[in-house]
């Protein structure tokens, strides 16, 4: 039977091993962001990543198939560092502010990295699919519940399909971040989502009796 000492020292191995691994974990992909912000995703390597992170590349492909899924989760942790999750009070302004930071970081230098990933999912399906699962779905998840707030304050219209008007607030930015064509400014934002909203804002609906004609004209 193992005597106290032994379980001891045995539960303290393994926490030094968890506590090693996080602390290799987090070095990979602090030296990720770091090569990320210089070089284009194609130019980074794993060897490049290992050697930065003072790993081996065999540390990497513990956690990670392939380097761009260590490209996405360094992209992942940067992003919820950087952008905004408000809560006002006001739908409207939470949006506005969200999207202010969305910018922000879009048109950082690990920002722009988004049309890298979109580039790379056109030729692997399997990257593609998890970027969705990873970053897309999660983010939109965190969109409605800001939305799903401004229903329950009464700002917003309950009838209103959620999904498109993520599209409508959102799509925008995503349009110019890859075409080029418009800016990305703390203006354009708030124009976006007042754009959006204008169409949103929940509106007293009181019962008004429509005059019914007379055949003597209405007055």
């Amino acid at each position: 039977m193992q005597s106290l000492q032994e379980s001891g020292f045995v539960e303290e191995r393994k926490a030094r091993g968890r506590h090693r691994s996080i602390e290799a974990k987090t070095a990979i992909l602090k030296a990720t962001l770091q090569l990320l912000e210089r070089k284009p995703l194609r130019k980074v390597t794993a060897d490049a990543i290992a050697k930065r992170a003072g790993v081996s590349k065999a540390t990497i492909y513990k956690w990670w198939p392939n380097k761009s899924l260590v490209a996405l989760e360094a992209y992942l942790a940067g992003m919820t560092e950087r952008v905004s999750a408000p809560d006002t009070g006001s739908a409207e302004t939470d949006f506005i502010l969200q999207l202010r930071s969305v910018n922000a970081f879009y048109t950082s230098s690990l920002g722009r990295l988004f049309c890298q990933f979109i580039a790379e999912g056109q030729s692997d399906a399997g990257f593609l699919a998890l970027f969705r699962e990873r970053f897309l779905y999660p983010r939109r998840d965190l969109a409605r519940v800001m939305w799903r707030r401004g229903v329950e304050r009464g700002e917003i219209c309950e009838k209103i399909d959620a999904e498109i008007v993520l599209d409508l607030i959102y799509g925008p930015m995503i349009f110019r971040l890859l075409a080029g064509h418009g800016s990305m400014s703390d203006t354009d934002a708030e124009a976006i989502v007042r754009a959006a909203f204008g169409g949103l804002r929940r509106t007293n609906r009181r019962s008004e009796k429509k005059e019914k004609p007379n055949g003597r004209g209405s007055k």
